[in-house]
């Protein structure tokens, strides 16, 4: 075996196994579970916050009512703009003494109850 055979392939096995931790495990990036809402949750930076946030959303919540009504914002608009509209138009929610923008208040419900 040359040198530069063994030098390709343990660049190979380096890659392939820096692949799979990718992967298969969340040493890298946090890999959740398919939903039928991972349109809507891939626009939240931290999910494992958002999940806490929304736990104390008060009141019943349904995900795909309201899963339907995100859709419709996030049709016309990306998160900071439909939050700044949020702000802008005074839909806020307050949950647990933080005043946040409906928007990301819902959100971080679908989260919760995902």
């Amino acid at each position: 075996m040359k040198r530069r055979d063994a030098i390709a392939a343990i660049a190979a096995a380096g890659a392939a196994l820096t692949a799979g931790l990718y992967r298969f495990s969340d040493l890298f990036v946090k890999h959740y579970e398919p939903t039928p809402y991972d349109d809507l949750l891939a626009r939240l930076t931290d999910r494992e916050q958002a999940v806490k946030l929304g736990a104390h959303l008060p009141g019943p919540f349904d995900p795909t009512t309201q899963s339907a009504r995100l859709r419709l914002t996030f049709r016309r608009q990306d998160l900071g703009s439909a939050v700044r509209a949020d702000a802008a138009a005074g839909r806020m929610v307050e949950i647990d003494g933080w005043v946040l923008p409906e928007t990301l208040a819902l959100l971080s419900g679908l989260a919760a109850h995902v």
